[in-house]
């Protein structure tokens, strides 16, 4: 009776062996011909970006976004072909990804202020902004967070979804800024001499800008003093060195022109008793 079950067990198994032998055999070769697919697709979906001058964070994200859909249907394409039904992996499947998007919904808010900042593009890696109350240069735009260097080479994380939602300040988008200075003298020095030094002095600075024309005007008739505005352009690399050479320069020839630069005097009143 055992040798009859033995002999009708291997008889079945290899039926069933030959009956679904070309299906996995058939299945198998799906497999590897889809992931070679896979990857060729990627790569050329990442070179075609490229070429374009496509944001590197966009195409690396497309390109790694591309790359997992492309898996997913191969292994559901792969278990079909096996004869498996794929109805129930498939609800399975979606069940999980609503669960997991509910549990995570400040992480795809942020995800979304990704993509909005990387198509919208209100600044690129190297630019120097303003947002969310800081300053600093952008060093990664991650599909999350932003993080930028400040001046002070702290590093700061900024969630996407708040800086996508907020007021975006660009320094560089224009790749030159204008230095605005105040400078002051005294009620005693000659206005238009005072125009013409500090015109000679934009002038000799080789880090200012021809054009836009430097700008130079009386901005206030203080307490003790009379306000000028200065404003020269220049490259975006440059502003801290002609904001130094500007104000040193003015110190010198002030000097040799006899004008003094007031400053505020304070007068203590002493109390008698």
């Amino acid at each position: 009776m055992e040798t009859v079950s033995l002999e009708s067990f291997t008889n079945s198994a290899q039926v069933l062996f030959f009956e679904y032998l070309p299906n996995f055999a058939i299945s198998l070769g799906i497999l590897f011909v889809g992931l070679w697919l896979v990857s060729v697709i990627t790569k050329t979906a990442k070179k075609i970006m490229l070429r374009r001058d496509v944001e590197i964070t966009l195409s690396t994200f497309i390109g790694n976004l591309i790359f997992w859909t492309l898996r997913i249907l191969l292994i559901i394409t792969v278990i079909s072909k096996l004869g498996i039904p794929t109805t129930s992996f498939v609800a399975i499947l979606g069940a999980a990804g609503l669960a997991i998007g509910l549990s995570l919904q400040g992480s795809l808010s942020n995800f979304a202020g990704g993509i909005l900042i990387i198509l919208m593009k209100p600044f690129r890696l190297g630019d120097f902004i303003e947002a969310q109350g800081v300053l600093g240069s952008v060093k990664e735009i991650r599909i999350f967070s932003t993080v930028i260097t400040s001046p002070e080479n702290k590093v700061i994380v900024i969630p996407n979804a708040s800086l996508s939602n907020g007021v975006i300040i660009n320094y560089s988008a224009n790749g030159t800024r204008r230095v605005d200075m105040v400078i002051s003298v005294g009620y005693d020095a000659d206005l238009q001499l005072v125009k013409t030094t500090l015109n000679n002095i934009i002038k000799s600075i080789p880090e200012v800008l021809a054009e836009p024309q430097p700008i130079i005007y009386i901005n206030d008739l203080g307490s003790s003093s009379i306000e000028f505005i200065v404003r020269p352009y220049t490259k975006n690399e440059h502003i801290l060195k002609v904001r130094s050479d500007v104000f040193e320069k003015c110190k010198a020839e002030f000097n040799k022109l006899g004008m003094d630069i007031p400053y505020p005097i304070q007068i203590e009143i002493q109390k008698e008793g």
